[in-house]
């Protein structure tokens, strides 16, 4: 199963990566899309994962390792697809079918990694796959960079996305199940037990669209970073990831959940209120890094899940935890974005007191 799941996640990233890196370009010089189409766009991708919950009864069908390797399908698919229909209704299909793909991947990893390896293990299965994605995210990078003066953007899309669907077959015709893992329920599972789980899911998908909405909008907007700094940031970010994200899961084993998670939000409160204030493209630029390896931390919500719950409740209470998660997904850009034209440091500000919420919350572990 580790090794079956490394592959998927391999697959997964590029996918993901790829179809991110070439959209915007690709939208506005070959489809001709404006700001509100990209906008709208941006927002169809989260919907497959407020709809992760409908995971759970699509396990009435198949097994959830089929399912992963299904959802790898897809998402190679619709970033084939991608370059083949450049028109709006058209990126609207491709979208919510690589989404689609992408999010029950991601859903389907947690549930089973939790299942498969135990407590002492699970924090260092994410953190090596964090690792490795960051990796991948590298590679797929380089590659674009060198092959994208050769090629156009659908031959681009079409390779990548059959490298992504080949590694789905592949992934849907192995068998890496162990018949003595305990049974999953197959429906919606919402208990009280777990209130404080479904909580900080929620709080982690508002501070992650806070980072993904307005962090690189501010350092281009405010602080008029070029496309190759950022470039050069995510090339970083991702270094750093590679070589970090396993010591995070080793530090989830020797400290715990709690401690952890409150590193997490004591710093990010500075790293938001730091958004905010300062006036430094150099600090900006460290504040970005720093929330980028606090991100990583959040994996240590999904360990705290194990060590509460029923084993039969993960697929289902990791399905609910991804719609949660995406909640804020729907809400929070556009409200973001009308607090911004008032003041860009708005959203800064209240990343910070749900920040603070947060830290709060993370004591009742």
């Amino acid at each position: 199963m580790y090794h079956f799941l490394i592959m998927l996640t391999i697959a997964s990233t590029v996918g993901l990566q790829a179809w991110r890196t070439l959209f915007n370009n690709f939208a506005v010089e070959t489809a001709g899309m404006e700001g509100s189409h990209i906008g709208m766009l941006q927002s169809v991708r989260e919907i497959p994962g407020f709809l992760a919950l409908l995971a759970v009864y699509i396990l009435l069908l198949i097994k959830e390792y089929r399912l992963s390797a299904l959802s790898i399908i897809f998402l190679g698919l619709g970033v084939a697809m991608t370059g083949l229909f450049p028109t709006y209704e058209g990126l609207i299909i491709t979208t919510l079918i690589m989404s689609f793909g992408f999010h029950y991947y991601e859903t389907t990893n947690q549930s089973l990694v939790l299942q498969y390896f135990d407590k002492k293990t699970s924090p260092h299965v994410f953190g090596k796959q964090r690792s490795i994605a960051a990796a991948a995210n590298i590679g797929i990078g380089i590659f674009i960079f060198f092959i994208s003066p050769l090629l156009n953007y659908t031959r681009i899309y079409l390779i990548i996305g059959v490298l992504v669907f080949a590694a789905g077959i592949w992934g849907f015709f192995q068998n890496p199940s162990d018949k003595h893992i305990i049974p999953q329920r197959k429906r919606m599972i919402l208990r009280k037990k777990y209130l404080l789980f479904y909580f900080l899911t929620f709080m982690a998908g508002a501070r992650r669209q806070i980072f993904v909405a307005f962090a690189v909008f501010l350092m281009v907007k405010k602080f008029n970073f070029s496309i190759r700094e950022i470039t050069l940031l995510f090339v970083l970010n991702n270094l750093i990831n590679f070589f970090l994200s396993p010591l995070i899961g080793k530090g989830i084993i020797r400290f715990g959940e709690k401690k952890i998670l409150t590193l997490e939000y004591a710093s990010l409160i500075f790293i938001f209120s730091g958004y905010a204030l300062v006036h430094s493209r150099l600090l900006v630029a460290a504040l970005y890094i720093l929330d980028h390896v606090f991100f990583n931390f959040s994996i240590a919500i999904r360990t705290y899940f194990q060590k509460i719950g029923d084993p039969k409740d993960i697929a289902p209470s990791m399905a609910a935890g991804f719609t949660i998660n995406h909640i804020a997904a729907v809400a929070l850009p556009c409200v973001g974005g009308l607090l911004w034209m008032v003041d860009y440091r708005i959203p800064f500000i209240a990343g910070a007191c749900l920040s603070c919420i947060s830290l709060a919350a993370v004591q009742k572990i």
